[in-house]
């Protein structure tokens, strides 16, 4: 068993994405239950959603499960207290200061996973006191580091400099890819995108099919001003690009996203004027199925993988 199963209690290595309207407990429940660790992505939820959302989930599964709250969230301080008070134990905090929360769940028997892109908030995770670390790569959809660094290099650096448990996310929604992630010395992975095209996902179908239907090169992260975004290019993404073109100041970009366009386009499907976040690994994803095929599929190629891997022997090194 290695030190992410055994910090959460869960059969699989797999962690799946707190993302924003797509990760309710519908999904979450269904992550947990197929061996995972399914995250409610309460960024996008009143904190009375989220309380009734967590109440869900735990009668949906009596497997371990957790909550991913953004620390720029303006009712972070409403989400920490139903967390506690619901006795969630997990807690995947990202954009913004791990420092701020992690003792205070800590001492309420809760475990801190931060989110971070690069070496320097690694070292203020580690500061911090939190218990394992997301190195996401700039492939992933959503919000993201602004120095691009790929999930390839990012996951050995952050190895070479913390001794803590690293899940690597970003470009991951295959056996291989978890092979990979391991492989540069993640002890598990996080997977958002392909979840994303899942029976269970609370995305508008519309929004599924896109995914399901995309190609390479149909993602770019933008809007690094205000924060870096992965989107898929629609109407809304080249009228960001028409901006940019006519020198918009930050104002600008902040007045043209204004508000509800993750909801507009992610959880009521409108793919013209909505903000589409997902992964670059979008490319590589046909098929909308049930979270146990997913963690199935990515399983078994996993350990096919493992297997055929040719020795250095056999290299002739």
């Amino acid at each position: 068993m290695n030190r992410i199963n055994e910090l959460f209690g869960i059969k699989y290595p797999i962690i799946q994405g707190g993302m924003i309207w797509c990760s309710g407990w519908e999904l979450a429940s269904a992550v947990s239950n197929a061996g995972g660790l399914g995250i409610i992505g309460s960024g996008s939820m009143y904190p009375d959603v989220l309380r009734l959302q967590i109440r869900k989930c735990k009668q949906m599964t009596d497997k371990p499960f957790g909550v991913n709250i953004p620390l720029l969230y303006p009712d972070i301080e409403e989400h920490v207290k139903i967390i506690i008070e619901e006795g969630v134990k997990f807690i995947f905090t990202s954009a913004g200061n791990p420092k701020k929360y992690t003792s205070r769940l800590q001492k309420h028997g809760i475990k801190v996973v931060h989110v971070i892109a690069n070496k320097k908030f690694a070292l203020k995770s580690i500061e911090a006191g939190v218990d394992a670390i997301v190195a996401e790569g700039f492939e992933a959809g959503g919000h993201n580091g602004v120095e691009e660094i790929t999930t390839m290099c990012l996951i050995p650096m952050i190895k070479d400099i913390v001794n803590i448990p690293i899940i690597a996310a970003g470009g991951i929604s295959s056996g291989r890819a978890m092979l990979a992630a391991i492989a540069l010395g993640a002890d598990a992975v996080q997977i958002g995108s392909r979840f994303i095209a899942s029976n269970e996902c609370s995305a508008h179908i519309n929004f599924k099919n896109k995914v399901v239907n995309s190609d390479e090169g149909e993602t770019d992260l933008t809007l690094k001003e205000l924060t870096a975004v992965r989107l898929m290019k629609n109407k809304f993404y080249y009228q960001i690009q028409d901006a940019y073109a006519k020198n918009a100041s930050k104002d600008d970009l902040r007045l043209l996203l204004g508000r509800g366009r993750a909801k507009k386009g992610m959880f009521e499907g409108d793919l013209e004027e909505g903000e589409l976040e997902v992964g670059q690994v979008s490319a590589m994803i046909n098929k909308i199925i049930s979270v146990e095929e997913i963690i199935k599929e990515i399983t078994e190629e996993y350990e096919l993988e493992r297997k055929n891997i040719v020795s250095l022997k056999d290299l002739g090194l």
